[in-house]
């Protein structure tokens, strides 16, 4: 489903209720440059080193498209059932008056790719979606504040010499005081300060105006003479009242319920991002969801169903942010940390914590389908591990009637394409993987050094010589020819089966696993944010449990071909920060 900057709002809480719904909400992103590969002289570049090129092109490029899949396991059923979204971002401030400058640039190669796959470079600007980080918000707010304190404004100095300037102040401090001892004055609410001859008007001649510079002049001489009076400014004059303070709080406090009624239009997109972190918001207008949308026009609606579905959606959204699942994605979490969220750290440690905070569980496809694949780099992109999953017949995928656009299309590097590409990858990808996985019995096979590699005990006949295989080439038990091969890994794990244990053993790259003690319990209820159950049930042959032992090896993981590491593993240790601009799950926006 396409969603532009008109149909955004109208179809806001039904995507909020869709997200909140969800067992997993897929993503993909479509920029408008990528980094630019360092030189580094010495072999492969190290993670920092490819995390401070990345961070420099999301600190430079934008995101253009970004495509959202929500998952919903119907248990009932025993189906997955997909739901896509295609969202084309505006880089544009669309909203007057909140002073927010933004820059924005192409990389030529970037620009190349999207035209040849025949994105539509005008989209962003005629039909994207608008948003604002949380510093621009905060940035938004601050100047509006700035603006209404006239105390902060820098006094213009007029010169001795400059005589006109000095007459016209005398001319205003002239009229207001004759104001002031009129004995007309308590009858008289207000004096107006014009142009010399503006009541003199022909007809056909527009009426004298204050240029700007007099509007302030007149504006600084009451401030600084007259206390106990108001400038307010009008269409070519300027207006002078009593001071009124219950009229004044009453004016302040309009401006900035205007002021934020502007900036929470103009943050969009970023309530999705918001929601899919679990923060509170409530600050969402939901009058702004009662529009049609197809044209953008108000429509009457029925704000208590509206406020009903808001906040059921948002009781199962709140403190639990979503599993999100990215195909190659160590780059798109930059640039949605960047572009969203706020300034990137100097450092991939403190990244890594950061992000970790925000989504406790981020699952990369391409490091499920080559986990385990040694130092050469199997073809691994997202359209060839679909191809070699489409014929796979358990789980059952459904697309939603509603969301259709994608079920005898291929859009490859259209954002929302490869987000459902993505989602249903997941769900084949890990269920395949978990029939696959064997227990290991480490007492047996703690000296045995063939077990480095996933192998197929009786594949060949003869000597029973372990064979390294590819997770994605693994058979399906119920239809090989060679059913009674037993999977065995040494970097197995627990499939979700009721009262199965952790035996594993020997992976540095999972935390806490390797070493003589092996006592490490992980148990989601540990994490800072609030857990909550999964739904009762699941679906065969499905995914297993988030929670289970399956995503301890294949969870948190993001694959980075071409370093040293060739991993980033997300650190539990989170950030523990709850600043709107960098906090956890749960904060208001």
């Amino acid at each position: 489903m396409d969603v532009d900057k008109v149909s955004f709002y109208p179809l806001l809480l039904d995507l909020l209720t869709d997200i909140s719904e969800a067992h997993f909400v897929a993503i993909d992103l479509e920029l408008s440059g990528v980094p630019s590969k360092g030189a580094h002289s010495q072999g492969k570049p190290t993670l920092q080193q490819r995390y401070t090129e990345t961070k420099e092109a999301a600190e430079r490029y934008q995101i253009l498209q970004f495509g959202l899949t929500c998952v919903e396991q119907d248990v009932a059923n025993q189906k997955y059932i997909l739901k896509p979204y295609n969202f084309d971002l505006s880089p544009v401030i669309a909203e007057r008056g909140l002073d927010i400058e933004r820059i924005f640039s192409y990389q030529s190669g970037a620009a190349e790719f999207l035209l040849k796959v025949g994105f539509d470079m005008a989209r962003p600007y005629t039909h994207g979606v608008p948003y604002l980080s949380r510093l621009e918000t905060r940035e938004a707010r601050d100047k509006h504040a700035k603006r209404q304190d006239k105390s902060a404004l820098a006094d213009i100095q007029i010169k001795p010499t400059e005589l006109e300037s000095l007459a016209f102040l005398e001319r205003v401090r002239s009229e207001i005081r004759g104001w002031l001892a009129s004995p007309t004055y308590e009858a008289t609410n207000y004096v107006n300060i014009a142009p010399v001859g503006a009541e003199i008007v022909k007809d056909a001649e527009a009426p004298a105006e204050l240029s700007r510079f007099e509007k302030r002049l007149v504006h600084q001489l009451v401030r600084a003479e007259f206390p106990d009076l108001v400038t307010v400014s009008k269409r070519g004059f300027v207006q002078i009242v009593r001071f009124d303070k219950e009229r004044e709080d009453s004016i302040a406090a309009g401006r900035k319920r205007d002021s934020d009624e502007r900036i929470n239009r103009q943050k969009g997109f970023r309530w999705i991002i918001e929601a899919l972190m679990g923060s509170d918001i409530t600050r969402l207008d939901l009058r702004e969801c009662a529009r049609y949308p197809v044209t953008g026009e108000q429509i009457f609606a029925d704000m208590d169903e509206f406020k009903s579905q808001f906040h059921r959606a948002h009781a199962l959204m709140y403190r639990n942010p979503r599993v999100l699942v990215g195909h190659n994605c160590f780059l798109d979490f930059i640039y949605i940390y960047r572009t969203f969220i706020g300034p990137l750290p100097d450092t991939v440690e403190e990244y890594q914590r950061k992000l970790h905070s925000h989504w406790p569980t981020i699952v990369d496809t391409k490091y499920m389908s080559t986990h385990n694949c040694g130092d050469i780099s199997p073809a691994s992109s997202l359209e060839q591990i679909a191809e070699q999953l489409s014929e796979q017949k358990t789980p059952t995928i459904e697309l939603a009637a509603e969301h259709s656009k994608y079920k005898d299309v291929e859009a490859f590097h259209e954002a929302g394409f490869d987000s459902y590409l993505t989602a249903g990858v997941a769900v084949r990808l890990s269920s395949k993987l978990e029939k696959a996985g064997q227990y290991v019995d480490v007492d047996a096979n703690a000296n045995d050094p063939s077990l480095n590699t996933w192998t197929l005990a009786g594949q060949n006949s003869r000597d029973d010589t372990p064979v390294e295989i590819n997770p994605l080439t693994i058979s399906d038990p119920s239809t090989s020819s060679v059913s009674s091969a037993t999977a065995v890994a040494e970097d197995g794990f627990t499939p979700s089966v009721p009262g199965a244990k952790w035996k594993r053993r020997g992976d540095p790259t999972v935390a806490g696993t390797s070493g003589p003690d092996d006592s490490f319990k992980y148990d989601p209820k540990n994490l800072k944010h609030r857990y909550v159950p999964p739904p009762a049930g699941r679906v065969e042959d499905g995914m297993p449990g988030f929670g289970s032992d399956f995503w301890r090896v294949y969870g948190n993981r993001m694959r980075v071909f071409g370093t040293e590491e060739a991993v980033c593993v997300l650190d539990a240790g989170g950030s523990g920060e709850g600043s709107e601009e960098e906090g956890q799950g749960g904060v208001q926006v």
